[in-house]
């Protein structure tokens, strides 16, 4: 947790909130905090700054917080994910809030099970907790906004050309074509497929919808590993 994410619910005052259950657990084995210590905080949706240690024992943490700036720019860009398996989603949407996605569509393919669309996961509050621990992890303090999209068809067909109008769009794909992007070009849309990509059906249609193919080489990433790969690639100089 390298910064605590702060709500509405914790403040008792102005200036002073009070935390318990996770948050607290946290500060009190992992930072070790004491009365006087520093902290950093970020209020949901809001500023970064400081909370300073009022008190701390088993069942509660005490801080007074003062906020100071604002939180890191997002990334300029809507990623398109097929839905990957329930633990694998996680892990991804994790580390795509924590690199400054704010924008996400997830997406049916023909290699996507159907019953990852019953998992827990996708639940508004269990997504809404994946998302905080990215925040957390990206000391970041604006949550990303999720799309579901089951029908893959209609999505492509009907609201994708109107995403993509004016926006260079990429979809990754396994092959051989090395997508030649300008330093100062920065996509606006990428769309990543399940483990193995896209069906050709499917990027035919991404196609006729305005994106691009690019492809990080000859072997086939697994969709974590794919993602932050991918970003760095495309955004290097902005999360540097």
């Amino acid at each position: 947790m390298n910064l605590i994410l702060l709500f509405n619910d914790d403040f008792i005052a102005p200036d002073r909130v009070e935390l318990r259950g996770r948050r607290l657990q946290h500060v009190r084995t992992v930072h070790r905090a004491c009365i006087g210590d520093h902290l950093r905080v970020g209020l949901i949706e809001g500023q970064i700054g400081l909370g300073t240690v009022l008190a701390c024992d088993e069942t509660r943490l005490e801080l007074q917080v003062a906020f100071t700036s604002p939180p890191p720019p997002p990334l300029p860009l809507t990623l398109l994910l097929a839905l990957p398996r329930p633990k694998v989603l996680k892990r991804v949407l994790i580390t795509a809030t924590s690199m400054g996605v704010k924008q996400l569509y997830l997406l049916n393919s023909y290699r996507v099970e159907k019953s990852y669309w019953r998992s827990p996961q996708l639940s508004t509050e269990n997504l809404h907790d994946t998302l905080c621990l990215g925040l957390e992890q990206g000391r970041d303090t604006l949550i990303p906004h999720i799309h579901l999209r089951p029908l893959f068809k209609p999505f492509v067909e009907d609201e994708l050309p109107a995403l993509c109008s004016g926006k260079t769009s990429i979809v990754a794909h396994p092959g051989n074509n090395h997508l030649a992007i300008q330093e100062d070009e920065e996509p606006g849309l990428l769309a990543i497929g399940p483990e193995g990509g896209f069906i050709p059906y499917e990027i035919e249609k991404l196609q006729a919808a305005g994106f691009q193919t690019m492809s990080l080489g000859p072997r086939i990433l697994r969709v974590e590993a794919a993602v932050p790969a991918l970003l760095a690639r495309l955004f290097g100089q902005t999360l540097a």
